[in-house]
């Protein structure tokens, strides 16, 4: 078991380079399924589950290079298979889109019902919902989901998803593009990590339009062609390095983000008492006051995300005040954490 040994009680200096996007990339990777030719992906994060994904794509006939650190060329061209190693899947929560990407590709997928992070029950009701309005027959167990052509076939559909799911917007993106027809997601989640997967799709040939908005339209399209694409940076991971130096004052600029992004996390930030200067794709932030007591709810996009959490809830653990931390994605993931930082002192 790892472990880490912290000498506190030190400012925060210098410069960081922020990686590309997980969320963008567990989501564009499987998207490479219904692309004919080579994918060159660029600002790939080196993290398990992207290595998880490409396992699972190269055991199922796909060619894998890697030319360079943060760049994949992948070519699914030749697979045939619809069932991905069972195992692999369940090492990984996001390993669902498969489902959506092979059910686009060939027509029909048995994937494993997914692993991964653990806080928190996270039901694919909405998932199957949109497969079904796709035309898709669908087998449910507990330990895998079937998915066939129903009786007329596979085609687009209209679905209202019943809360913003984005792993249901994203699969639902992703077995619709080749589908016939025009398929319209009601209600859609409008995370930068949907919006990247649409760009990804329309530059290889797809026609998506809407994404970031509450409805998302997918005009299904006969084939998409290779090309070359760069994935967006990781908003969660920006977002930590500003708690950090938030909680522990410095001078810290922060390379390789889109500001636009970040802004629903910089504002609390600067309400508790952090600089923010915001460039073209960096940010600078300096803190060296007191921290100010604040409010936060969590909320998707374009609220505060539910994955800076616990980042922020250690700033407000450093403030002056009482402030008021209100989590209304995943409930369950007070726990934990939040007994160790009473341990600490909090």
């Amino acid at each position: 078991m790892a472990r880490y040994e912290i000498n506190g009680g030190h400012p925060l200096n210098g410069t960081v380079t922020i990686s590309g996007a997980k969320n963008a990339a567990v989501a564009i990777l499987p998207a490479a399924l219904l692309v004919s030719g080579k994918c060159r992906i660029e600002n790939v994060p080196n993290i398990s589950d992207v290595r998880i994904l490409l396992s699972i794509l190269d055991g199922m006939g796909a060619s894998i290079v890697t030319p360079e650190p943060g760049v994949v060329e992948i070519d699914c061209t030749d697979i045939q298979c619809s069932e991905p190693d069972q195992q692999l899947v369940r090492r990984m929560r996001a390993s669902y889109y498969l489902m959506g990407a092979l059910l686009g590709r060939f027509g029909r997928a048995h994937v494993a019902l997914p692993g991964g992070c653990n806080f928190a029950s996270r039901p694919i009701d909405q998932h199957i919902k949109g497969f079904l309005a796709l035309g898709a027959d669908v087998d449910e167990t507990e330990e895998y989901v079937a998915l066939t052509p129903g009786q007329e076939g596979l085609h687009g559909g209209r679905i209202s998803l019943d809360m913003a799911s984005v792993g249901a917007t994203v699969n639902i993106m992703l077995a619709a593009t080749l589908l016939p027809g025009q398929t319209i997601i009601e209600n859609a989640a409008k995370e930068p990590h949907i919006v990247d997967l649409a760009n990804f799709l329309n530059t290889m040939g797809a026609r998506i339009t809407g994404a970031g908005t509450d409805t998302v339209k997918i005009r299904g399209v006969n084939a998409l062609r290779g090309g070359t694409y760069a994935i967006i940076p990781d908003q969660i991971e920006a977002g930590t390095y500003l708690a950090a130096v938030t909680a522990v004052g410095g001078n810290v600029l922060v390379q390789n983000v889109i500001p636009k992004h970040m802004e629903c996390i910089t504002s609390k930030l600067q309400e508790m008492g952090a600089k923010v200067i915001n460039y073209d794709d960096s940010i600078r932030i300096m803190r060296t006051g007191r921290l100010r007591q604040t409010t936060v709810k969590t909320r998707p996009y374009p609220g505060f995300p539910t994955d800076m959490q616990a980042q922020v809830c250690v700033c407000m653990a450093l403030a002056g005040g009482i402030s008021r931390l209100t989590e209304s994605v995943y409930e369950t993931r007070f726990f934990g954490y939040c007994t160790e930082l009473e341990s600490m002192g909090a």
